[in-house]
């Protein structure tokens, strides 16, 4: 038996006092740029189980501190993801507002145009993700956004196929460091197990995007003619103005880490960072080229970027083509812009939903299977109907599938990687090659295909399929890491205290899980 003053368990909280006295000393040591390992005293507990034990015996109220950090952080990125995913995708807004006409554009130009920003986009994220850990959150996304903001302007005036083309180019280039920065800053920010509906909350700003987009080119579009300029020119010219505006009010609203949080006290500011720490066991927050090779070597990083990428070409054709779709099932173009509404609304309100759930039962490949299977059924109906009704019930039900996946599968991407410099570089990979989805997506909505694009349809449901059976081998595959570790750490007998042995071990540590 032991006396009462035996050492603790690990799991066991400390003092407030020496809470604080680790906080400090965790703070400067992430601060430090050398390579020296945390002492015994910062050692951190598994993950799951440590987490649990910071909620239940803390005296700072979780729920009230994470709606303060909701209050402070969500609503700026959330308007920044918005802008960036209507910027991306108003060429579909426009091209039914006459741009292809006033530009004479012919066969594939529309297509080739649309496709010719996801090239840069998804080679410059690995990049500027390290950029953004080296200038810090708070300078780096405005500027970026600012730049895109100016190439979206510059579009207004294009007045031909080459002009529009290399605006395109400039465009993806300026904007790819939003969304992956975006999503390693609410890593940093979150525990993983509030991460999934944070991601819904934040990515309900692309299906907001789409609703406001449809009313914005509505309205906008009645403004032909005024100075000039046409009515898709107007609606380039307005929201690039608006974005740049944005970038302006982001450059001094955003926050950096919560180490230097101001709006959190001090008693808030050590719980966060505990239980973040303890969230990754402990693991290196340093940048080390072999962290990034650990990146670049994992198998399993591929196995969620073929996922997204299948996840993410229904998603990226239906932003760039919804109105087109719509046009197609027999309505008329200003009718179809109103009508990308409710599908969008849809997406927005079933993303949340799924992201709340998913966090509820700690889970995400479930989720994602549930919400591509909603998706796969809205394309059947989509690709067997013939009915303008049932067709655009269709597109409620695809838009109420998709959104929700690339949501949940973002927090299983990030949340299950250890490390934050190998989390950097995978969300950057996963986000960078994903999004190379967008350029097939580009193509399969073709005008001789019209009215009833079932070529296009048949592409999204067999990408859908193909998603399906990768979660279920992605499942199958974390849940075998998980049995494979808890039997190393009993046979080896490791426990918590030991985890500043694998601090630069990542998530092949054998006390760090992933969520399955």
């Amino acid at each position: 038996m032991t006396s009462s003053s035996a050492r603790p368990h690990p799991l066991q909280r400390d003092s407030p006092a020496v809470a604080k006295a680790n906080a400090e000393r965790y703070r400067e040591a992430m601060s430090s740029t050398s390579d020296e390992k945390l002492s015994h005293s910062e050692a951190s507990p598994v993950a799951e189980v440590s987490y649990d034990a910071e909620l239940t015996k803390s005296t700072v109220d979780r729920a009230k501190l994470l709606r303060k950090l909701d209050l402070r952080l969500l609503p700026i990125v959330s308007a920044l993801y918005l802008l960036s995913f209507l910027d991306r995708t108003n060429i579909g807004n426009a091209k039914v507002a006459g741009l292809t006409a006033d530009l004479h554009l012919t066969g594939l130009q529309y297509n080739l145009c649309a496709a010719l920003f996801f090239i840069p986009y998804c080679f410059f994220e690995v990049p500027s993700n390290l950029t953004m850990k080296a200038v810090n959150p708070s300078r780096w996304i405005p500027v970026i956004m600012f730049c895109w903001g100016a190439v979206m302007v510059s579009m207004a005036f294009v007045k031909n196929f080459a002009g529009l083309a290399t605006a395109r180019v400039f465009l993806g280039m300026t904007e790819a460091g939003l969304f992956p920065g975006v999503t390693f800053y609410l890593c940093i920010w979150y525990p993983r197990a509030a991460q999934a509906q944070r991601f819904g909350l934040f990515l309900s700003a692309a299906t907001a995007a789409g609703a406001f987009g449809g009313l914005l080119a509505f309205a906008i579009e009645k403004m032909n003619g005024i100075g000039g300029l046409a009515g898709w020119s107007w609606i380039f010219l307005i929201e690039g103005l608006i974005t740049s505006a944005v970038a302006v009010l982001a450059y001094f609203t955003m926050y950096d880490y919560p180490e230097n949080a101001s709006f959190l006290n001090e008693d808030e500011r050590t719980w966060l960072i505990e239980t973040l720490k303890n969230d990754t066991t402990g693991l290196s927050k340093t940048f080390k080229w072999t962290f990034f090779w650990q990146a670049i070597k994992d198998p399993h990083t591929y196995l969620i970027i073929a996922i997204y990428f299948f996840v993410l070409i229904p998603s990226y054709a239906l932003a760039l083509f919804l109105p087109t779709i719509i046009a197609g099932l027999g309505f008329s173009s200003s009718h179809a812009q109103l009508l990308s509404v409710p599908p969008n609304a849809a997406g927005c309100v079933v993303t949340i939903t799924f992201g709340i759930l998913s966090d509820r039962f700690r889970a995400r490949g479930p989720f994602i299977v549930i919400s591509a299977s909603l998706a796969l059924i809205g394309y059947v109906i989509l690709y067997a109907t013939s009915s303008p009704h049932a067709g655009y019930a269709g597109t409620i039900v695809a838009a109420s599938g998709l959104f929700p996946s690339v949501a949940v599968m973002l927090a299983w991407g990030g949340g299950n990687v250890g490390g934050e410099v190998k989390r950097a570089v995978v969300i950057a990979m996963l986000i960078g090659f994903g999004n190379l989805g967008g350029i097939p997506a580009s193509f399969i909505y073709r005008a001789q295909d019209s009215p009833r694009y079932h070529p296009g349809h048949a592409t999204a449901i067999a990408c859908l399929c193909a998603a399906i059976l990768l979660c279920f081998v992605g499942m199958v595959e974390y849940t075998r890491l998980n049995r494979k570790k808890e039997a190393q750490c009993a046979r080896e007998g490791i426990t918590p205290d030991r985890a500043e042995e694998f601090v630069d071990l990542g998530d092949s540590s054998p006390l760090f899980r992933t969520k399955h």
